[in-house]
This record gives structure tokens, sequence and C-alpha cells, in this order.
């Protein structure tokens, strides 16, 4: 028998899995590009989260409260939630993947928007689950849609609110009539991590809705407004019943010594906060209106990002790229969402943004 016969196989399904690929940051032959790619915050860390992260150097050789307390509390007293309802993950990612490991077993589904965060997508394919999504013709996930394909195999519906790559959102009122519809066996995960940069005044958090609800978890994450993407902390506001049985699975010590004290540092910094609100605040609608001058369509978003769309077939968004890539700037190309036309980019610092302009406009004229 050969070893070929003979190796370890994964279980059914997992190599068809299309790995993530994240938003590049290198280019070759230029030692400092403009990283415009992963919507992290332009501004960085705040300098409180740097400080608690300098500190936690001295405890880096004890395991992390298990139970992320301090953060827990801070979490809890910030947003008026009730504290032993929260999930702690590395990222909100690992959320995702909790909640699909604590409920999908094979044959079930979870439903999500055409274009809804990929990370729902592989954890609930590696449970062996399979993934239906609900088309946005408008680029934006629609009540109707998504209830249309729920079925009785579907354990799990997730809408990212706002959501990436689009930049749409939905208002108060469509969650609330989409949590009506669905049964109450089936959980409802509003993915709410760029929550902080909406100004839209029909949006609202959901964590007043999951309150009293037994079927709603709503998450967050430090990566965005908080620029803590490297350290990898997001939180879920679940049911009880919810948090206890995930905390069966979840690993003992999955959040670090540093990430716990700098996110609850960074919690408290609200002048990075607002700081960081004001830069997409005002740059976001001039990105927006310039880039459509230009003759290109961009799509309304409320988050940290644009997503711009090249449908000339003369003008491609692969030939955008690479005009921005040569003038050392890295966008996000998202035809891994199906969007062949389009380049997410992030808002970034005043000089990043200038560049980000010049680039287009050098390349409409071209």
């Amino acid at each position: 028998m050969t070893d070929a016969m003979t190796a370890p196989a994964p279980k059914p399904g997992i190599l068809d899995i299309a790995p993530y690929v994240g938003g590049k940051s290198t280019l070759a032959g230029i030692a400092e590009p403009m990283k415009l790619s992963s919507n992290e915050n332009a501004l960085g860390a705040g300098p409180r989260a740097r400080a608690a992260y300098e500190a936690a150097l001295k405890s880096i050789h004890l395991y992390p409260d298990g139970r992320a307390g301090k953060l827990r509390t801070a979490v809890a007293d910030h947003h008026g939630l009730e504290p032993d309802r929260l999930i702690f993950g590395n990222g909100s990612d690992e959320v995702f993947a909790l909640l699909n490991q604590t409920y999908l077993s094979p044959g079930d589904n979870i439903v999500t928007g055409q274009y809804g965060f990929l990370a729902y997508r592989i954890s609930a394919l590696g449970c062996e689950a399979q993934v239906k999504l609900a088309p946005e013709p408008g680029y934006k996930a629609e009540v109707d849609a998504l209830l249309e394909q729920v079925d009785d195999r579907t354990k799990i519906v997730y809408v990212s609110n706002p959501s990436n790559p689009t930049g749409s959102y939905n208002a108060a009122g469509e969650i609330r009539r989409l949590h009506e519809a669905l049964p109450s066996h089936i959980l409802l995960v509003v993915d709410e991590a760029y929550a902080e940069f909406v100004v839209e005044p029909d949006w609202e958090t959901s964590f007043g809705l999951a309150r009293d609800a037994s079927n709603i978890v709503v998450t967050r994450t430090f990566s965005k407004i908080h620029g803590l993407g490297g350290l990898r902390i997001g939180f879920g506001y679940a049911p009880l019943a919810v948090a206890e049985a995930i905390d069966r699975i979840r690993l003992p010590f999955n959040v670090s010594v540093p990430g716990l004290d700098a996110a609850t540092a960074a919690l408290a910094d609200e002048a990075h906060q607002k700081a960081s609100r004001e830069l997409v605040q005002t740059w976001r609608p001039r990105l927006t209106q310039t880039i459509r001058g230009f003759g290109f369509e961009v799509l309304p978003s409320a988050g940290n990002f644009i997503l711009v769309l090249f449908p000339d077939a003369g003008r491609t968004a692969a030939a955008a790229n690479d005009l921005l890539n040569a003038r050392g700037i890295i966008v996000r190309a998202v035809g891994g969402y199906g969007i062949h036309n389009g380049l997410r980019i992030t808002v970034g610092t005043e000089d990043q943004n200038r560049a980000v302009i010049d680039a287009l406009s050098e390349f409409a004229a071209s």
C-alpha cells in the first residue's frame, strides 16, 4: 500500500472550501505602500490602547483571564449590556465560528446575503453545513430575499449591518421585520463591525432588540473604530443560553493578555474614537462625490470604506487596480464576492485619500 493511499484525508468538503484571502499588504519594489485594502483604522490604535499594550508586556508569561473579566465589565458598562451574556473571541470571526460549531450539524444551512462577509460561509462549510445566499441585486441584503432562502434545515441567518464589502445597511425596522418573521429556533446574527461609523438616522444598533429575544446575537469588533486589528478582539451579545452553550467549546484562553488590556483601554479612549469617526465622516463623502465625478459608480457606504464600480469594459477594475498599485496604493479587489468590476477602498488619512483621488483622476483620463 502506497503512502498516498494511507495518508490522512480531511473530512468531506474541506478541500472544496475556498480559503479566505485577506487584503494584500505589500507591493514589489515599494517599501511603504499606502495600505487601504483591509478597512483598518487610518489613525491606528489610540494612545491609551498603545500604553496598555506596552504595560501588558510584564504579564505575557501569565495565562489571560479566561472570562475576560475587566473587558467584560467595560463592554457591559459602555453599551449597557448584561456582562454574563457576552462572548469574547479572537476577533468577531471566532464568534461566528463558535456559533456555527455550536449550532450547525451536517446538512443544516445558514442563510446570508449574496455579498455577506465570507467568514460566515467558511466556518459553516467546515461544519459540513450548506450556505444559502439571498440575491442582492441592489448590493443590499433584502428581508424578503433572505426569508425566501429559509427552510426547515436553516439554523442561523447572518446579516452584516453595515455590510462589507458593499457598505449598505439595513434600517432598524428591516431588522425587526426579519426577526419577527423567523421561527424562534433560528438564530439571527447581526454583525455590527462598522457600527461606529454609521450616521444614517434610520439605523440603530440591534442590542436593544436582542435584550428580550431568545434568538438574536449581535457582534462587534475592536478592529475598526479602535484600531486593534492586529490584536484580534471581538465580542457577541447573546441570549444567556447561547453564551453558556458556546462556553462549553470555547478554548479557555482564546484572547491574549495584551489584547484584553488594550481593548479595555481603547473603550475608554473617547477622543480617539471621535477623531476616527470624524476622519471617516469628512472623507467618505468627499471620496464618493469626487470619484463619481470621474464617471465611476460609487455605492453609498455606511462603513469606513467605499466600493467603486468600473462597468466600462475599456476601464476595468483590474486596470484601475494596476494603476493604483503603480502609485504605491493597495486597495481591495472583491472578485471573491462575485463583484469582479469593483474595488473596495478604505478611507485613509488626508494624504492617502488625495493620492487615491489623483490616481483615479489619471485613470479616468486615460
